[in-house]
């Protein structure tokens, strides 16, 4: 993964949100206000919102008398949602959603302590804009509430606006310090809001997270796919954008050439966790979201998250040691048995001699996945790249074949082997490089200066101990072996040293011409590698 986009509440802050005021158009406190708001969240029929449950735990029950007539539903285009109720004879239709939406609808307002309607003009509409805008500028989320009088005698009843119901959310203290570590480990950090731009530009500015550029919602809906790509790269903030919205950004990024993670919790983000590479989801998160999710954490907190993409990259690495190591070794012995099968007049290994080899070579290899990562690979993302294990294969493996058949020409010209010495010089020679050359290719650094874990390095010294003495035990002659001589086993650790030494050597000149190419291609486009091409 190298973009990760997430929505602003409980990522960039705690998700603990509370109503903080009620307030007119002039700033004033109004109860007013919160009672259409309390009766709009309460008798609304779809799923409610963090911003609802503020809304019914701010105080005593509102609803006493009051029966639900009618609903019209939130939705992305409205942005708001309306419930009809009666009281009394009263039937107020009770709007409350996006502010700058509901003050477009109304006509008059209303003030506490005034008895009477106030036109909603140009000089007030600017005042509720202003309103509006320093409740954003400081970190608080608003909703508008509006609410007209439905009679028989009156269809054409205006839109009287209330106020604002104010909430606030507190920044999330650790995720700034994240969003850090995500930048650092390239991945960058994208912010799709719901929220309008006032409100995550403070959050963002409070945790310290530089604002690259901001697109709002109203803007992506006037862009075209391709317009819209062209602005990604430089964005890191979406505002007031709908699930829609959402979905064209991730699929954009990955139009792109990048692997994008998404993190989201409610019903609208499932289209997104689908469409995204990684679906990442929280425990917390309603059911849709979690089946449609890759993964789902236990914490929702970026800092868990940005472990797990330093565990995902020491785990993948480990991958790798073991596939470079197995495909270069047995590239190099596949040739080793074949030439040698063609100037032998006897098999270079008994059947039962190479599937003990390949069990004891296994055996060593086990604690790979505990062992340590150099820092350089866990800090930038890294592909599946079949080109580069090819070429690593290609280039190592003959060095391989070549030690193997060193060892042939020692054992039939200098020791002048039979059958079975030939066969027990060759599993000790064999295995013996296939399991310490790990300590090789486990690191680009110099194998002196990167210590593999412990437990690998017990492993392989067993292993390799238990070769070199199998021939000297009954059960070495039940394999077909035979004891050799300790001027012949001098002689393979040298070859087994020579061989350790020209891999190092190779490994170091292979990383020396393919580092400049690898670091030549932007890292979302390294997957695409095998389709690129290199030099």
């Amino acid at each position: 993964m190298d973009v990760l986009c997430s929505d602003k509440t409980g990522t960039l802050t705690e998700a603990k949100i509370r109503l903080a005021r009620q307030v007119a158009l002039s700033g004033a406190d109004s109860e007013r206000v919160l009672d259409l708001a309390w009766l709009n969240s309460h008798f609304q029929a779809g799923l409610r919102n963090p911003l609802d449950t503020a809304i019914l735990d701010s105080g005593p029950l509102r609803g006493a008398g009051w029966v639900k007539i009618d609903e019209v539903p939130f939705d992305f285009q409205r942005r708001r949602v309306s419930v009809l109720v009666q009281h009394e004879g009263h039937c107020p239709l009770i709007t409350k959603g996006a502010p700058e939406d509901v003050i477009k609808l109304a006509r008059w307002y209303e003030e506490p302590g005034n008895p009477g309607l106030m036109p909603l003009d140009d000089a007030a509409r600017a005042r509720a804009a202003k309103a509006f805008d320093g409740l954003s500028g400081e970190g608080f989320r608003a909703l508008g509430v509006a609410w007209r009088e439905l009679e028989a005698n009156r269809p054409g009843a205006t839109v009287i606006f209330a106020g604002f119901v104010v909430f606030f959310d507190p920044p999330r203290e650790s995720a700034g310090a994240a969003i850090a570590a995500f930048e650092a480990k390239g991945v960058g950090v994208k912010i799709l809001s719901g929220d309008n731009e006032r409100v995550t530009r403070h959050v963002c500015t409070e945790l310290g997270i530089p604002i690259a550029g901001v697109l709002t919602g109203t803007e992506i809906e006037a862009l075209s796919d391709e317009a819209l790509a062209a602005r990604l790269e430089g964005t890191n903030l979406f505002c007031r954008v709908t699930p829609v919205q959402k979905n064209r950004v991730i699929l954009g990024l990955r139009r792109h050439g990048h692997v994008v993670g998404f993190l989201g919790d409610g019903i609208n983000d499932a289209p997104s966790l689908h469409s995204s590479d990684v679906g990442i989801s929280v425990d917390s998160a309603v059911d849709v979201a979690k089946d449609a999710a890759d993964i789902v954490l236990l914490q929702h907190d970026l800092g868990v998250l940005e472990r797990g993409v330093r565990e995902g990259r020491r785990a993948f690495a480990n991958i790798m040691k073991y596939i470079m190591m197995a495909m270069s070794s047995n590239f190099g012995n596949m040739f080793s048995m074949a030439g040698a099968t063609l100037i032998l007049p006897f098999p270079p290994m008994l059947p039962v001699q190479v599937l003990l080899n390949n069990l004891l070579y296994d055996v060593s290899e086990m604690p790979i996945p505990l062992d340590k990562v150099d820092s350089e690979i866990t800090e930038k993302p890294e592909h599946w790249d079949m080109r580069f294990i090819r070429n690593f294969m290609l280039v190592l493996g003959p060095v391989s074949s070549v030690f193997d058949f060193l060892t042939f020409g020692l054992l039939l010209l200098v020791f002048h082997a039979d059958e079975a010495l030939f066969q027990t010089g060759w599993f000790i020679e064999s295995l013996a490089t296939q399991v310490l050359v790990i300590f090789v290719l486990r690191t680009r650094r110099n194998p002196l200066r990167s210590h593999a874990h412990p437990l690998l390095a017990c492993t392989s010294a067993v292993v390799v101990g238990l070769a070199v003495a199998l021939p000297f035990t009954p059960l070495g002659a039940w394999f077909g072996f035979v004891p050799p001589s300790a001027l012949f086993l001098l002689a393979i650790a040298g070859l087994t040293v020579s061989y350790l030494l020209l891999a190092q050597g190779a490994k170091w000149a292979f990383y020396r011409l393919w580092a400049p190419a690898q670091a030549a291609i932007p890292p979302h486009l390294r997957s695409h590698l095998p389709l690129i091409g290199r030099s």
